[in-house]
């Protein structure tokens, strides 16, 4: 790689991530330049991309390239609710852009580092608070423990996926994924509600934290007794457990399953290994099984270089890294000039429940407490 440097001290060296992921099997394999060509002035770029389900035979970079964000330089400390082996690759890349520049991420449950940060006060190591989900980063800003951001970062992402204290990076939407070879998209109902009576044979992993979410928004959307309700029936029509959400995918592309409640970027994964698995993905509309869900930062309140950490938060959007959750997290990008990857609506086109507070989403135990009451096993 080139190691040259230009007149402000970047980096020319790119760092070199995974073309292609297999998540769940070999993970992420390959090598592609993640933050460009060896030609300074070569931003955009194509590059071959296999098949996803989309049609796509490339794809270009779109949005503000880190080579036009302010650069970075000092040492941070990244509190990551967000897995390593998902964000640990694109964290190493934006250091490696950089000479003088280098995050530590210190990888841990979201809900966990939240309450690590309020008992170590003032004393904090954390500069950045980076969350699998907005329920977690609500949690930290009403303890009083994130800096407000900029108005020309929070600008570059739309205005339901932020506040003036936490931004959103990434986005997961509830989906309903069916096998193509029993169902169209037309034969599957619109509404949640509707899957207690549904014909075909459903699964879903009730254990898994995203599926709890989920139940907690039909809690919050429709009152406890009718999510009661709606749980007795859905087990009344036979729905099978499975131990987590790609395995509800896998086992929908194998004929196993006709449909299924997961997040939408396990199929994806599904067709990342198998372009021609018989699966798909449909959305309910307005309610609990379309909920939108974002991965985001926030700067924390004692940091001691709070405008190297909203710097970083803004490397987080900019067109290489929105690319990269695109590409490798099979996730929704957040700056709308992104598209996502595979045969998914934009996120304007979703229809996700307009009432709902995404912070609550967090509080799960009580839903936790009601699935068992039913006889859920979780």
């Amino acid at each position: 790689m080139s190691q040259d440097d230009n007149t402000n001290g970047r980096r020319h060296r790119r760092a070199f991530l995974a073309g292609t992921a297999a998540f769940g099997a070999a993970g992420l394999a390959g090598c592609m330049d993640l933050l460009g060509g060896d030609d300074e002035e070569d931003d955009e770029y194509t590059y071959e991309l296999e098949q996803i389900g989309s049609g796509r035979t490339g794809r270009e970079l779109s949005g503000m390239p880190m080579s036009e964000m302010p650069d970075l330089e000092g040492e941070l400390t990244i509190y990551s609710g967000r897995n390593e082996f998902l964000v640990g690759p694109l964290i190493e890349a934006i250091n490696d852009f950089y000479d003088d520049f280098e995050a530590t991420p210190r990888y841990q449950g979201s809900t966990d580092l939240v309450n690590q940060i309020r008992n170590e006060g003032s004393g904090s190591p954390a500069d950045v608070f980076y969350s699998v989900n907005s329920g977690a980063l609500g949690a930290l800003a009403d303890a009083g423990r994130t800096r407000s951001l900029a108005s020309d970062v929070a600008e570059m992402v739309p205005p339901e996926f932020r506040t003036d204290q936490w931004i959103g990076t990434s986005g997961r939407a509830r989906s309903i994924p069916y096998n193509t070879n029993a169902y169209s998209a037309s034969d599957l109902p619109t509404s949640i509600d509707a899957y207690t009576d549904f014909e075909g044979q459903l699964g879903w992993a009730p254990g898994y934290g995203s599926c709890q979410a989920f139940v907690t928004a039909m809690r919050l959307l429709e009152g406890e007794e009718a999510t009661r309700e709606w749980l007795e029936g859905i087990q009344e029509n036979g729905i099978q457990r499975y131990p987590n959400e790609l395995a509800v995918c896998e086992a929908i592309a194998d004929g196993e399953l006709d449909a299924g409640f997961t997040n939408h970027y396990y199929i994806q994964r599904v067709l990342d290994g198998s372009s021609n698995a018989p699966i798909a993905t449909t959305f309910t509309q307005g309610d609990a099984g379309s909920v939108f869900n974002v991965a985001g930062a926030a700067v924390v309140d004692t940091t001691d270089s709070p405008d190297l950490a909203q710097n970083f938060v803004r490397h987080l959007l900019s067109a290489q890294a929105q690319d990269y959750f695109a590409r490798q997290t099979f996730e929704y990008p957040m700056v709308p000039e992104v598209d996502p990857i595979g045969n998914l609506p934009p996120i304007d086109e979703l229809n996700p429940p307009s009432d709902l507070d995404l912070s609550q989403l967090s509080n799960l135990q009580p839903t936790v407490d009601l699935m068992r009451d039913v006889g859920i096993d979780l």
